[in-house]
């Protein structure tokens, strides 16, 4: 009778065990499938959302910086045009001559660049704006430090604070951007003080 009970339990057993391996080995397979696929994608999307951002940012910043170049020439040459009007005469043109050029370089050559879309070119745009707005500065303050002046020397001044604000605002894109590399400074070495604890002090006053 014993023997005819361990039979069956036998019989019972030797199923089941050999479909909990099968099922283990499936899983086994599957898992490591279903991984490899996940971990393919976690690679895979940052590198397409970082061009996508990279893109993006150039034409942001070619956007922006378009419309501070542009608006940099329009501001200038109408600056000029009116400092002229004021006292139009031949000794007074020379108000003229440098916001004009700055404004033709402006409009020909950094804006056309800022707004390609290619990073060279941007970064070459963003140079060219650069110093072009520091070249109207100093001839804004020549214009105010001059002893006497045709036109109001209150319109140059606020032609100086118009190219000061491009001049910042151009360096700041070419170093934000990246697109200029400053040096790293080396680290300096400072001395260290060593700090008691307070077992010197006194407390017996």
């Amino acid at each position: 009778m014993k023997s005819l009970v361990l039979i069956c339990l036998a019989i019972l057993l030797s199923p089941s065990e050999a479909f909990t391996a099968v099922s283990h080995q499936s899983g086994s397979v599957r898992a490591p499938t279903q991984s490899i696929r996940n971990n393919e994608c976690v690679v895979r999307k940052p590198n397409s959302i970082n061009t996508r951002l990279n893109a993006v940012d150039l034409d942001t910043v070619g956007l922006v910086t378009g419309q501070e170049n542009y608006g940099l020439g329009i501001v200038v040459l109408g600056e000029a045009l009116w400092s002229f009007a004021q006292a139009p005469s031949m000794s007074n043109i020379k108000v003229i001559i440098p916001p004009a050029i700055a404004a033709v370089i402006l409009f020909a050559i950094s804006g056309p660049m800022v707004t390609s879309g290619d990073a060279g070119s941007v970064a070459l745009g963003l140079e060219i704006a650069t110093a072009v707005s520091a070249l109207l500065g100093a001839n804004y303050v020549a214009r105010m430090a001059a002893p006497y002046s045709e036109s109001p020397k209150e319109i140059a001044f606020f032609g100086l604070l118009v190219a000061v604000a491009g001049f910042f605002s151009f360096s700041q894109n070419l170093i934000v951007d990246g697109f200029i590399q400053l040096p790293n400074l080396p680290s300096i070495p400072f001395p260290q003080i060593p700090l008691g604890l307070g077992e010197d002090i006194d407390t017996t006053i």
